[in-house]
C-alpha cells in the first residue's frame, strides 16, 4: 500500500481528466461540514530512463489547452458537488 507524507493510505483522485500529456486529478476532501473537490494539474514525460514522471510544468504551447482542460476540471468538480447535495 502506497501512503502520504502523513502514514496515511494514498488516496485516489474522485475523477482524472486527461488532454493528451496533460492530466487534471479531481480530489475529495473532507471537512467538518461536508466533502469539497480541489483539482491538481500535470503533465506526463518520459525521464531520460525512459521512466515515465509528472511535472507541475507547462510550456507556453500547452498553456491554451492546459486552460481548457481547467474549464472541464471545473465543470466536473461541480457536478461532483451537485451530485453529493443531492444524495
Amino acid at each position: 500500500m502506497t501512503t502520504n507524507i502523513n502514514n496515511k493510505p494514498a488516496q485516489k483522485p474522485a475523477m482524472t481528466l486527461t488532454d493528451g500529456a496533460l492530466k487534471a486529478a479531481i480530489w475529495r476532501n473532507e471537512k467538518e461540514d461536508g466533502a469539497f473537490y480541489s483539482v491538481t494539474f500535470s503533465r506526463t514525460y518520459k525521464d531520460k530512463d525512459g521512466n515515465y514522471a509528472d511535472a507541475a510544468s507547462f510550456s507556453g504551447a500547452e498553456l491554451l489547452r492546459l486552460s481548457k482542460l481547467a474549464d472541464r476540471a471545473y465543470t466536473e468538480a461541480h457536478a461532483l458537488r451537485e451530485q453529493r447535495a443531492a444524495s
